[in-house]
């Protein structure tokens, strides 16, 4: 994927900063795509001897490129990305396939577009931040009944209300712990029939054994989290302080904490109105996990790189969207 003269600017740039791949300092999609290219390669993409069969022409690495570039710049379909990338970032890719071999590709990283995800969390400075923030929003996957009745999803996917837009609709529900600059920590997809407080129940508990929380941090969520065995399990469990809105006729707590709210929201927004999380396209279970990674990666990737380059707003993507 790098060319020549890019490659070594990477590797120095990283060697001077301690092992950091801070690669360029120029806050653009190229230079983006390259830090995060030596990052995967490095550090996410398991290293060893190639397997039997003929050698992959797109890498892992770049593959991850792919798919971040593919979100950031607002591409509608498989289709339209590749004629668009040969003309955008063909001299970044020395190979690019076809729309089958890149979708079956896609559909199948979901893992590995999560665990650079993951990675990337890990290397952020909010990582280390003492508040964590949690939220869900919808993620409809079909808008007939015959979809309904044929789709793969049918065993997970689940009619839901959006209290926000004042609409239903069918699909699933993303659960989203992130940072306050909305570097994405942990997350879920659960069908929007399950109770919120159950359902991020499970995902502090997963986020908790792998380490994206930890005793000491404060939890700010809404009243959809209210009540006294979430609250206590919080507390007690994981050790941790919960902030949220009160209900009304509850006695006050925490006062207006709005501003603070504000912060995820923004987050679900970014994913919805930038990043297309709602037109995602996936039809499968393991599709629709690939485009929902590949969506928080895209955001994670730019948080990253934004603190690298010391962006004044963390979760801004007007630097990569073109």
């Amino acid at each position: 994927m790098i060319p020549n003269s890019a490659g070594p600017a990477c590797r120095v740039d990283r060697e001077r900063d301690g092992g950091h791949p801070w690669s360029l300092v120029t806050a653009n999609l190229e230079a983006l795509l390259t830090a995060l290219y030596v990052l995967v390669d490095d550090h996410v993409v398991p290293s060893g001897p190639p397997g039997p069969g003929r050698p992959k022409q797109l890498s892992d690495s770049e593959l991850v490129c792919l798919a971040v570039a593919q979100v950031l710049l607002g591409a509608r379909s498989e289709h339209h990305w590749l004629r668009l990338c040969y003309a955008r970032l063909g001299h970044l890719f020395p190979y690019l396939p076809r729309q089958p071999g890149y979708h079956k590709r896609l559909k199948a990283a979901g893992p590995l577009l999560a665990a650079a995800m993951d990675f990337l969390a890990r290397e952020t400075p909010s990582w280390h931040d003492q508040v964590r923030l949690i939220d869900a929003t919808p993620v409809p996957c079909g808008a007939s009944r015959e979809t309904v009745k044929r789709s793969e999803l049918a065993g997970q996917a689940g009619y839901g209300y959006c209290a926000a837009h004042s609409r239903w609709y069918w699909g699933l529900k993303l659960y989203l712990l992130t940072a306050p600059d909305g570097m994405p920590a942990a997350w879920c997809l659960a069908s929007p029939k399950l109770g919120e407080r159950e359902v991020a129940a499970e995902l502090l508990a997963h986020a908790a054994r792998t380490g994206a929380l930890r005793p000491g941090l404060t939890l700010i969520g809404d009243k959809g989290f209210a009540g006294r065995d979430f609250e206590d399990l919080v507390t007690s469990d994981f050790k941790m302080s919960l902030i949220r809105p009160g209900r009304r006729g509850e006695a006050p707590r925490h006062g207006s904490i709005g501003w603070i709210r504000q912060w995820i929201e923004s987050d679900c927004d970014t994913l919805k109105g930038q990043l297309d999380l709602e037109r995602h396209g996936g039809r499968t279970t393991e599709g629709l996990y690939a485009r929902v990674a590949q969506r928080l990666l895209a955001m994670a990737a730019a948080i990253w790189h934004n603190w690298a380059t010391d962006a004044p707003v963390k979760r801004s993507l007007t630097a990569y969207d073109h």
